[in-house]
């Protein structure tokens, strides 16, 4: 088993994660954690342990030090939405510039 320490820690911040998850998403409801195997290990947890009242433990492949709260919604919508509006960018190339004395040809970028 794990410091008591560690598991109280991670316990708060699972808890607080999860209250603000479902303030910001009240159609969703969490279901779990999602830790590294790695993390895990660590903690002393188990795949499917129960650590709060309705919220299990769950390996997500993760990075260590990191965990997801997974809910039954889907969060990918927002970023399939953010990804079909296209933003054009406008590049000038430089020509010329005045610099007061007469003009000079400024090279492209790529010759910098």
């Amino acid at each position: 088993m794990s410091d008591l320490s560690k598991i109280a820690k991670n316990l708060r911040a699972f808890q607080m994660a999860i209250n603000a998850h479902d303030r910001e998403n009240p159609t969703h409801d969490a279901y779990g954690i999602g830790l590294s195997a790695f993390d895990m290990d660590r903690l002393g947890l188990e795949e499917g342990e129960t650590i709060l009242p309705g919220i299990t433990i769950h390996c997500d492949g993760g990075t260590s030090g990191n965990f997801r709260v997974l809910c039954d919604g889907d969060h990918d919508e927002e970023l399939e939405e953010a990804e079909e509006e296209v933003v054009d960018a406008v590049a000038v190339r430089a020509g010329t510039a005045d610099a007061g004395r007469g003009s000079r040809e400024v090279p492209p970028p790529d010759e910098w």
